[in-house]
């Protein structure tokens, strides 16, 4: 089994505590520096090559522009993430708006800021001309319907997904937008969550250069895009194998030469939209360990719940939890680690084999640098938690302040009952 350590030491952890107060979410700056300059150097071989990050996965200013430094667009799917892009500076071919059942103003908001809108629906085509009008360039999302697999089990259920367009639609869609002024256009699928394997990129692309060829001659399309979207997953355990994104890109390439380049379809730029793999390792959820219960289980109580991090008490997922200090002590009592929710779903790991855990240690839960706090709610009255930057140099900066009970009743239109808290 291989070891997953984190990017933080307990000096580190009890510095940045004595101003942030546990719990916080923690971003690695060096961490995702180098993964994104990874990414661009694995599909470097494409000359209009672009990671469109997922915004839903970490929409914060401070991480996006990172990013944006190292050359990475947006993907939008709603009118926030548009502004929240927008205030840091992408515009234009950097914006990637994938919406489905999308509202007439999150529309009209992505067409104003010249983004590549991407259609989910056939429906959308008039829907689109009618809210906002045609652009030059224009995307549709396919759906191959049935199941995808890569010859060792089904990876997902695309045919009981909602996003998407038959070929059909796809060809119709290409007509319509044609003759309504469009010029270029896109093709975009996701076909599988969180894959951990260094073949889904490439079989996905085969898929979608194929689809592409078939598209251009039925319709005369001039195609000038293809969007692997996202599904790159990462190594939640540390018993998996990391995908190698060296090896898919190059897997990428092969298929690229082998289908598009005979079709003489060559000049068509790659783009991805990764969240999970751009950030979940560089990211933990730090908490303080503040109870202890002995039942018929062995519990111990931190003061991060599922409002912080979903994903276990939704999902059932696997997250690492290193106890920090402790790291090379052994692993020989068997936790349910908690939260203080009134769901007893709330648990960030159940019969988990850790070091002995006593009140004031710090733990660290790895890979929540994406839907991880962009996940979070208020349920119980609990409160959004801060983020925090750990630089380059070292240094920690606070990026984003936790909620406060202000803010919880800011939404309220009920004065004369909170009028006499101090908040």
């Amino acid at each position: 089994m291989s070891e997953k350590r984190p990017f933080i030491t307990l000096s580190q952890a009890q510095d940045i505590i004595a101003d942030v107060p546990t719990p916080f979410h923690l971003y690695d700056e060096k961490g995702i520096r180098e993964n994104a300059r990874r990414v661009n150097q694995a599909f470097a071989w494409n000359k209009g090559f672009k990671e469109y990050f997922a915004v839903k996965a970490t929409p914060n200013p401070y991480l996006l522009s990172i990013l944006k430094e190292e050359g990475c667009g947006v993907d939008c799917s709603s009118y926030t993430e548009l502004l929240l892009s927008e205030a840091c500076d992408f515009s234009g071919s950097e914006i990637m708006f994938s919406s489905n059942d999308t509202p007439a103003e999150d529309m009209k908001k992505a067409y104003d800021l010249n983004a590549y809108i991407n259609l989910d629906d056939l429906t959308h085509v008039d829907f689109l001309a009618k809210v906002a009008g045609v652009p030059k360039t224009v995307f549709c999302r396919y759906n191959p319907g049935g199941t995808f697999d890569l010859g060792n089990g089904i990876m997902d259920n695309p045919g009981d997904a909602k996003y998407g367009m038959t070929e059909n639609q796809m060809a119709e869609a290409y007509t319509r937008l044609m003759a309504m002024g469009a010029e270029k256009f896109g093709i975009h699928a996701f076909l599988a969550s969180n894959t951990v394997t260094d073949d889904y990129y490439p079989e996905l692309a085969g898929i979608l250069f194929e689809l592409a060829v078939r598209l251009h001659k039925r319709t005369g399309a001039n195609i000038k895009y293809i969007n692997l979207s996202g599904g790159v997953g990462v190594a939640y355990r540390p018993e998996q194998r990391e995908n190698d994104i060296m090896t898919i890109g190059e897997g990428v390439r092969k298929k690229f030469e082998e289908i598009l380049v005979p079709a003489g379809m060559g000049d068509i730029a790659i783009f991805t939209e990764m969240g999970r793999f751009m950030l979940a390792p560089y990211g933990c959820l730090v908490t303080t360990a503040i109870h202890e219960k002995h039942i018929y289980k062995e519990y111990i109580g931190v003061d991060a719940c599922a409002a912080n991090l979903m994903r276990p008490a939704m999902y059932g997922s696997y997250h690492h939890i290193t106890v920090l200090g402790k790291e090379d002590a052994p692993c020989d009592h068997k936790y349910d680690v908690t939260g203080g929710l009134c769901e007893n779903n709330d648990k960030f790991a159940i019969d988990r084999m850790l070091p002995k855990i006593d009140r004031g240690d710090v733990l660290v839960i790895h890979d929540t640098g994406a839907h991880g706090f962009s996940m979070g709610y208020n349920y119980n009255g609990k409160l959004r938690s801060a983020e925090v930057l750990l630089r380059e140099d070292g240094s920690h900066q606070l990026i984003r302040r936790a909620e406060t009970p202000a803010d919880y009743f800011a939404t309220l239109d009920c004065t004369p009952y909170y009028k006499k808290l101090e908040l």
